[in-house]
């Protein structure tokens, strides 16, 4: 039985094989005792990877009788993509099941993903345990969490409904958390952005990396990373620290988590078609892609800034024939939302970094 403690030190979560007394910190190397007095101690975010992944304590696996199985032995790269349309609800969208084909294009083609190593929830999937209900998405991300180590590539793509909900822990700076709204959230509940950082984040190990993309309202630290990328438009930035004021550590057990979300914290994203124009898309996860398409992907500061002027130019002509090319193969749909959006596309990390001279590399 495995179970997950945090470190007295530096409070990072670390995981704690069966029958262990004591585990050494990667991070700060502490010597973390295994007694009952400290395991009484572990944080919330711990007792999250223990309640969302109930295998860890010898319970029925969350994978168990489903397609949605443990990612091969030789598998480097895995991805997690999900779009929800919400269809035929009072906040139907239109364009984020056409992003989710998108993405799985561009990694399979572009950056070499293997088929079976990229699960997509959406509400066209056949498979029942593919639909993207609250229940799925958790099992979907233990799969792509499962076994991850060093030398590991992970992609989590979310296109749907986010929202915010009052903060009363003092984790977040805005006094607010952020959430990603599963197909079945109104009756059974959202994924709170401290869920994701516990189940997405905190297990990364050192030598493995996460890419998010998360193309929903509220999105700017939708996986509660420490640092954001404050961005202007001529391209200069800082990094805020965005370390909760309680603490806790949100950062990784010595891996690498970088998100770009479709807007600040404060703002809501488009669904539109004044970006593909054959189609809706989500304006963040199109100019995603069209930025890499186009070859302006070469570090995260000039996707990031070609991400934010194509949603800002989004009354040009940006349905070039490189992003046609790979959106035309799919059906067009109908705008939700027209020209000028006002949104910020942002960047959010586990650790700064000189984001013109860190190369891109999923």
């Amino acid at each position: 039985m495995m179970k997950f403690v945090e470190c007295t030190n530096c409070h990072t979560t670390l995981q704690l094989p069966s029958g262990a007394q004591s585990i050494r910190c990667a991070i700060c190397c502490a010597t973390v005792s295994t007694d009952t007095t400290e395991l009484r101690k572990t944080s919330r975010l711990t007792s999250y990877m223990n309640n969302y992944f109930p295998m860890l304590h010898g319970r029925a696996s969350p994978t168990a009788g489903q397609k949605i199985q443990p990612p091969p032995a030789f598998g480097r790269k895995r991805a997690l993509i999900i779009g929800i349309t919400y269809k035929n609800t009072k906040d139907e969208l239109q364009g984020c099941i056409n992003d989710a084909k998108c993405m799985k294009f561009l990694l399979v083609n572009r950056f070499k993903f293997p088929q079976e190593a990229v699960i997509m929830l959406t509400e066209e999937e056949r498979d029942p345990h593919r639909i993207p209900t609250i229940r799925n998405i958790r099992k979907a991300i233990y799969w792509l969490m499962q076994g991850v180590k060093a030398g590991d590539s992970l992609v989590f793509h979310f296109s749907g409904h986010g929202l915010q909900q009052r903060n009363y822990t003092l984790d977040e700076v805005d006094g607010y958390d952020e959430t990603l709204c599963p197909l079945d959230y109104v009756k059974k509940g959202m994924i709170v952005d401290d869920e994701l950082n516990a189940t997405l984040v905190r297990p990364l190990p050192r030598g493995a990396k996460l890419h998010a993309i998360i193309d929903a309202c509220h999105s700017g630290t939708m996986l509660d990373l420490p640092y954001l990328c404050r961005m202007d438009r001529t391209g200069r930035y800082v990094w805020e620290d965005h370390r909760p004021r309680s603490g806790t550590w949100k950062g990784t057990s010595g891996g690498e988590a970088i998100s770009f979300s479709g807007c600040d914290d404060h703002q809501k994203s488009a669904d539109t078609d004044s970006l593909a124009k054959v189609m809706s898309t989500g304006a963040m996860s199109f100019s995603f892609i069209q930025a890499i398409e186009r070859g302006q992907g070469t570090t995260y500061g000039s996707i990031l800034n070609a991400i934010r002027s194509s949603i800002r130019n989004s009354d040009s002509d940006l349905g070039s024939k490189i992003a046609s090319s790979l959106l035309t193969m799919l059906t067009a749909g109908r705008s939700s939302s027209g020209f000028g959006m006002r949104q910020e596309p942002q960047l959010t990390a586990n650790e700064t970094f000189d984001v013109y001279t860190k190369k891109f590399s999923i």
